[in-house]
């Protein structure tokens, strides 16, 4: 810039409200050429020409490569000249994750006239809202907060994903499968792609074998009710699946992809995997069904190869291997094949209706007299056989009436998922079973349910003669002694000898056979390759892998037919048949709970665009579908459930790394922020109490035994709130410290700790602390105990660092808080010792190299500051000095509270009352597990003469709690004076922090004390003399009695605000807790915490 105002391009066209124009820059040189296209910087490092711009500028997509305004989704007023040689134009780069970002700088400025002003603030676009495997448009970033609201010589946040999108590799490996197949994909439309797949799936070979018995059986009536009950089903859970697939964006994946993404990964995952195991063998089914076909007319013409079983073996491996090589062609020849296999079955349903008006006399004897009433009033009524009942019947037409999920199932293959789903489904369920119903009518209305096929069976008795047939002539009574082959009853094939063609009808078996064995070995693999792209499951990320234009899963599909032609070879599916129907139940049940879930979870997200569907019936098909699996077979029904719930149990053990936005995850926010209200209308009872505590830890994994041991009471008991008070002399970097905070919180989540970060700016730790007791919590759940490290090596730093440690500790009584102090002799902070912990999570941690997380402190021990004076964690790569004699002891002391901690004592000192804190704690670890094998010792204070006394009254009081213990000592001898070199050492230990008034003069003591008010006064060591001494004496008996207890639960002492120094205070804390196992000083707030009223 040469101080040049940009001037604008200005034209004789008028221009648009949201005119984009480009701004030309003069400067010293004069024009220069445009820059060529450079690749997004990996390193870090800024570009040469970055440092006079006001932003970053990552990279340049090549500007022949950008195509058409249109292509990358900018306002159609938008020119793009990517020819002309400007030193300034629209300027978009790749920010390396397949995004488009619009970038301003004083070279590359994108200035868009919004509202009359010339401003880089952006219109709303629909390509700011894409993911980042957007196939239908490139994802741009608007500009970030920071870029329109820092000042101008500031670095912009660097370039990321809206909302906490963060990509998977998975997603970034399809986003670029989707560009290089840019252009040469296959997309179906609703028809193609969902309409005649499901038309076709549904028309299975029941249409053709078993329509015309279950009409036998059930009567017209009956099977209208059957077919009814099934549409009923269907048509709900197709209302289902319609309002999940307008609910936003569909890819892949079929019923995974809906359930996963309303559900979360713990169904999504084992629904999945059991629906492409449902989709392989369902291959088998159907090729059986249809080699079974074959088979039989051989037989008729005496030309089986071998045996039938084998033949239908051999049949069945050909015909597979077939439908294989269709589906590895390619989804385009996959189609073609559906629609020729379409027209024929369409052709065998003509065929029929036509034959069914063309009566014939020689077929007469075998059942067909053409539509009559006799006829039809008679089969209105059930007449069930051989043990049949309604549900019986039921299970075996319900399969006819699945497949209502085939074109959702390669909903990634579709032009507009979000409007082909609802009507290519719902349409499909209408048109099918409005044929099943007027198939169910004609062969009730024209065929008998038994003949002879014997044309000399006529009416010879028309008195004992009562059937239908015999209005027509023929007495069939002989039948129901048994043994008639013809008839509704006895003749799967009788559509056949109704039909115009009979072939036809063997013609149309076919087709519906193969359609859906085609549908199915398409399916299963597009199912299981999206749920191995999620990465549910570890160790089949192999089948994830896609080729060609369209992303063909071609290990899927070998590993499809692998499966399938295993269950063909075994030739036996009567077995595995039933499972298979109750795991497409078990998926449409999840369908339909998801959108009941999702309505119940109220998500601003959950929008769907189709409005036909309500919750309440979305759950009464859930439990439909749940019903009918135990009619149709309850054992089976059983093992799916089982199934399902192994699945689930393990991927929630699991645990994957992915986040979809579930409704699950609605409901329990929902949940959350209902119990949370309702908590705030309930006062607090002494019953319910539970220590909530707020943890000075600083960086979560610095003090990992304070964190250990604050777990252990806390959790699944209250609330643990890892606090860090940060305290910067310069502004921080907001974009960090997000970044930071979701490390610190996925650290804890990994190390299963179960407890919440935060942490705040401030001057000093005393004012963050306060905010954090003001403003820490909700409603009920907010801290009420604060727990703080011990201030190891205070003595050898800057005192008013501990006049900020006692300030806080004073401010928490103030704010009517407990306090809870851990001491260990090594020290609790490990943040200096490099390697000690990770807090990188998966994603973030680079392909190759080792590296280590670590917080390095900016002072020597930052345990002399709690929670501040820490740098952010940093990577440092194979760095592996020796760790010193010190510093392994501490790393040692560190994880002790991690493992059990076998047989010992928790020696629990409870001199004095302060409402029962001191006493639950330790109640409270002696119910882990890692604590169970410890016992409790109570030691309290008492007179010589009265010991007994007072050990009754205890154990008397203890009892009352209910809480166990193990001994009680009373100690008698607590205000014996201390023994002279414990003095003496207690005097050195003063004698650097005291004022000395007496030897100086009157005002220049009073300026000291005001300059430096933590110096102790001659007038306040004498006026706590005792006192002092009283701490010298206690940690003589500590040594003498509990010098081999696992852990010492004390009551801390308290001083006096403003009349003991806090040099003195920390000199009684130091004395009283040095040289003994890990202590805890414990003061509650004086609130009785404990009760033995019921």
């Amino acid at each position: 810039m040469s101080g040049q105002k940009p001037s604008l391009r200005s034209g004789d066209s008028p221009q648009s409200r949201f005119q984009v124009d480009v701004v030309t820059e003069a400067s010293s040189a004069g024009p220069t050429p445009a820059p060529a296209p450079a690749p997004a910087s990996t390193d870090g490092s800024k570009p040469p020409e970055e440092s006079k711009g006001r932003f970053r500028v990552v990279g340049f997509l090549d500007a022949g490569a950008l195509g058409s305004a249109m292509d990358i989704g900018l306002p159609p007023d938008v020119s793009h000249e990517p020819d002309a040689a400007r030193s300034d134009s629209v300027s978009l780069h790749s920010t390396g994750t397949g995004h488009t970002h619009i970038s301003d700088s004083h070279s590359n400025t994108y200035y868009m006239r919004t509202f009359g002003h010339n401003t880089i603030d952006a219109v709303p676009n629909i390509d700011f809202y894409r993911q980042t495997a957007a196939p239908f448009g490139e994802k741009l970033t608007r500009p970030s907060l920071s870029e329109l609201h820092d000042e101008l010589d500031k670095e912009p946040f660097e370039d990321g994903l809206a909302n906490g999108e963060e990509p998977s590799a998975a997603e970034e490996a399809a986003a670029l499968a989707a560009k290089e197949g840019k252009g040469g994909m296959v997309k179906f439309g609703w028809v193609k792609g969902v309409l005649i797949r499901c038309m076709l799936n549904i028309w299975g070979v029941m249409l053709f074998i078993r329509m015309s018995w279950i009409v036998g059986q059930a009567g017209i009536g009956l099977t209208i009710a059957i077919i009814a009950m099934a549409t009923l089903v269907t048509t709900i859970t197709g209302l289902s699946t319609s309002a999940i697939a307008t609910n936003g964006f569909v890819r892949g994946g079929g019923a995974y992809y809906l359930i996963s993404r309303s559900l979360g990964p713990e169904f999504g995952g084992s629904i999945g995997l059991i629906f492409a195991f449902a989709n392989a063998v369902a291959v088998a089914m159907y090729v059986v069904g249809f080699a079974e076909t074959v088979v039989e007319m051989l037989s008729d013409v005496d030309a089986l190869m071998t045996d039938e079983l084998n033949d239908i073996r051999i049949v069945g491996t050909l015909t597979v291997i077939l439908l294989l090589g269709i589906s590895v062609a390619g989804m385009e020849w996959e189609a073609k094949a559906q629609i020729v296999l379409l027209v024929i079955l369409l052709a065998a349903i003509a065929n029929y209706f036509i034959g069914t008006f063309m009566a014939v006399e020689s077929k007469e004897p075998k059942g067909f007299f053409g539509y009559n009433t006799a006829i039809f009033l008679e089969n209105l009524g059930p007449d069930f056989r051989e043990d049949e009942s309604f549900f019986s019947v039921f299970a075996i037409f319900f399969p006819a009436a699945t497949g209502i999920l085939a074109g959702a199932n390669i909903s990634g293959d579709l032009t507009d998922p979000q409007s082909a789903i609802p009507k290519g489904t719902l349409l499909a369920i209408v048109i099918t079973g409005i044929t099943y119903v007027a198939v169910a009518i004609s062969t009730g209305s024209c065929i008998v349910r038994d003949a002879t096929g014997d044309h000399n069976d006529t009416v010879s008795d028309t008195v004992n003669c009562t059937d239908a047939a015999c209005t027509l002539g023929y007495d069939f009574s002989i039948c129901k002694e048994g043994g008639c082959q013809y008839g509704l009853m006895n003749d799967f094939q009788v559509m056949s000898l109704v039909s115009g063609f009979g072939p036809l009808i063997s013609a149309g078996i076919f087709s519906a056979t193969l359609s859906s064995a085609l549908a199915s070995l398409v399916s299963a693999p597009k199912v299981f390759q999206a749920l191995c792209k999620d990465n549910i499951y570890p160790g089949l990320g192999v089948f994830a892998k896609g080729y060609g234009k369209n992303n063909e899963p071609l290990r899927g599909y070998v590993l499809t037919f692998c499966i399938g032609l295993a269950f063909i070879l075994i030739a036996e599916l009567n077995i595995i048949a039933p499972i298979i129907s109750n795991f497409f139940l078990a998926s449409y049940a999840l369908i339909n709970f998801s959108v009941f879930h999702s309505s119940l979870a109220n998500s601003p997200g959950w929008r769907p665009s189709f409005k036909y569907y309500n919750m309440w019936v979305s759950l009464a098909g859930a439990i439909l579908c749940c019903v009918v699996m135990f009619v149709i077979n309850w054992w089976a029904a059983l093992v799916t459930l089982l199934i399902v719930l192994a699945l689930y149990i393990y991927v929630s053990y699991k645990k994957p790394d992915v986040n979809w936005g579930s409704s699950t995850q609605a409901l329990i926010y929902n949940q959350a922020l209902t119990h949370c209200l309702s908590l705030t209308g309930v006062e607090d009872h002494v019953k319910n109490f539970r220590p909530q505590c707020l943890v000075m830890s600083g960086y979560p994994n610095s003090r990992p035994a304070l964190l250990q041991l604050v777990n252990s009471f806390t959790k699944n008991v209250g609330l643990m709130v890892c606090a860090h008070v940060r305290t910067v002399t310069r502004r921080p970097n907001l974009k960090e410290l997000f970044q930071e905070h979701a490390r610190c919180q996925r650290w804890l989540n990994k190390k299963r700790i179960k407890a919440f970060y935060t942490h705040v700016f401030s001057d000093n730790l005393r004012h963050g602390a306060q905010f954090l007791m003001q403003a820490v919590g909700l409603g009920r759940l907010k801290p009420n105990t604060l727990v703080m490290g011990f201030k190891t090596n205070w003595s050898e730093g800057d005192m008013r660092d501990v006049e900020i440690y006692i300030n806080t500790i004073h401010d928490a009584f103030d704010l009517q808080f407990g306090v809870v102090i851990l001491r260990l002799q090594e020290g609790l902070d490990v943040s200096h010792i490099q390697g000690q912990d990770e807090l990188l999570s998966s994603h973030e941690k680079p392909p190759v190299g080792k590296e280590l997380v670590v917080s390095v402190g900016l002072e020597k021990d930052s345990d002399q500051t709690p929670a501040s004076n820490q740098s952010s964690p940093l990577i440092l790569r194979d760095i592996k000095s020796p760790l010193s004699l010190t510093d392994q002891r501490l790393l040692e002391s560190s994880q002790q509270f991690k493992k059990k901690q076998g047989k010992g004592t928790i020696d629990v000192w409870w001199l004095f009352d302060d409402g029962g804190l001191t006493l639950l704690i330790p109640f409270l670890l002696t119910n882990r597990s890692k604590w169970g094998d410890c016992r409790i010792r109570v030691f309290i204070g008492g007179k010589i003469n009265r010991i007994d006394h007072d050990r009754r009254a205890m154990a008397t009081l203890l009892s009352r709690f209910r809480i166990d213990f193990s001994d009680i000592h009373v100690l008698g001898d607590i205000n014996t004076k201390p023994k002279k070199h414990n003095k003496l050492s207690f005097k050195e230990l003063i004698e650097p922090f005291r004022l000395k008034e007496d030897d100086m003069e009157q005002e220049a003591a009073e300026r000291l004390k005001t300059q430096e008010p933590w110096r102790i006064t001659d007038n306040e060591l004498e006026l706590y003399k005792a006192k002092s001494n009283r701490q010298i004496r206690l940690n003589e008996l500590l040594k003498e009695h509990s010098s081999s207890a696992k852990l010492i639960v004390m009551s801390m002492p308290l001083a006096r605000k403003g009349t003991v120094s806090s040099a003195l205070y920390m000199c009684w804390l130091e004395t009283l807790s040095k040289d003994l196992p890990p202590l805890l000083l414990v003061r509650g707030n004086h609130q009785s915490v404990l009760t033995f009223y019921s």
